[in-house]
């Protein structure tokens, strides 16, 4: 059994549903430790969270990821138990599959054949995990990368172990994100009985009228690098549970996943000037999840798409689709930051799984890219 899908298989089988880590942390640090590399544990509230680092020098090449996964859904519908780590039809099974186990196991035993070949490497290697990616992800990376800062760290290039990849390991990776705008929009009227809609103010339709003009508002166009901004209303509630009674309050959330073309403050300044206008009693509490980032075409993003050149042959494509990921947080401090990783076809699925030959090349595309930068 090679390497990677051995520590693979013993990260997958720790059940660390977020914000649990499940002891993966101490697995990675005693391997690692028997390559040079220093452990730090930097636990925040309920969170549990590493900064290994091998070497002081600059450049500092990081490694970025998260131990936790999400809920795994009845486990009775999975074809394999989630947290067996199966191997079947040249796939390997389970919650983290994808998601991203296998892809920190790909970097750390990326880095123990690196340094083997190159003991003397130039500059550090650092690892930069948390358990909670997947949650709030407000006691993860984004505290650890503030305690960084504080010691005076300043990380040159990172890769998150994101699953990025479309059909292929290595056909895209991202180097950058959209922004993350979400808001919780309440409107207050007064409840009353139907049939006498003058006795009181309906806050639904008052609602409805808001979420449509601003579904109808064209943000931006987007630019070379990110498409236009979005709007999409994730839940409207009201109502008494009676059909006869006009309801005292609604509410909607709604998220805006947004463009380097229009800030957060621009955004809100817009909703806020559609709900007045409707001149109803209104709470909004706005949470930013973070704020859209872009890594240009540097020595990271050649050094990756040269790396997956040379072990699968083909060309990469640049995205900054998708989701969020912790690299908005690294990304503020002037680290170039990009995103590689395994297929995304099966994340937060029943049955997630990856390729295990295609598991084998992200090692070596780690590994290559490790090359690029360090020797």
């Amino acid at each position: 059994m090679n390497k990677t899908l051995e520590l693979s298989q013993q990260l997958i089988q720790r059940p660390s549903v977020t914000p649990k880590d499940e002891g993966c942390l101490e697995l990675l640090a005693e391997r690692l430790a028997t390559s040079g590399f220093e452990y730090h544990a930097l636990p925040f509230a309920e969170v549990s969270n590493a900064w290994i680092r091998k070497g002081t020098e600059a450049p500092l090449f990081v490694f970025a990821g998260h131990t936790d996964v999400v809920p795994t859904g009845p486990e009775e519908n999975w074809s394999h138990p989630p947290f067996a780590a199966t191997i079947a039809g040249g796939q390997l099974h389970g919650r983290g599959a994808a998601d991203m186990k296998t892809a920190i196991a790909a970097m750390t035993i990326a880095c123990e054949e690196f340094i083997s070949e190159h003991p003397d490497h130039k500059g550090s290697i650092g690892f930069l995990l948390t358990s909670d990616e997947e949650g709030p992800a407000t006691n993860g990376t984004v505290k650890v990368v503030e305690h960084l800062q504080q010691q005076n760290v300043a990380i040159d290039y990172c890769l998150v172990g994101e699953p990025s990849s479309t059909s292929h390991v290595g056909d895209t990776i991202k180097n950058g994100r959209r922004g993350s705008l979400c808001a919780q929009l309440t409107v207050t009227g007064k409840q009353g009985h139907v049939a006498y809609p003058h006795l009181a103010n309906n806050p639904i339709h008052a609602l409805t009228q808001i979420l449509a003009e601003l579904s109808a508002i064209e943000w931006d166009q987007g630019n070379d690098h990110f498409p236009a901004t979005t709007f999409q209303v994730s839940n409207i509630n009201s109502g008494t549970g009676a059909e006869n009674v006009i309801p005292g309050q609604a509410e909607a959330a709604f998220n805006l996943r947004f463009s380097t073309e229009i800030t957060a403050d621009e955004i809100k300044q817009k909703i806020a000037a559609v709900i007045a206008k409707y001149e109803i009693e209104s709470d909004l509490v706005w949470r930013l999840s973070g704020n859209p980032f872009l890594t240009a075409e540097g020595r990271l993003v050649e050094a990756c798409q040269q790396a997956i050149q040379s072990v699968t042959g083909r060309e990469t494509e640049l995205s900054t689709g998708g989701g969020t990921s912790d690299g908005r947080f690294i990304a503020p401090t002037g680290a170039e930051v990009v995103e590689l990783g395994v297929i995304n076809a099966s994340i937060h699925q029943i049955d997630e799984h990856t390729d295990i030959e295609e598991l084998n090349q992200l090692t070596k595309i780690y590994g290559a890219v490790l090359r690029q930068l360090l020797t």
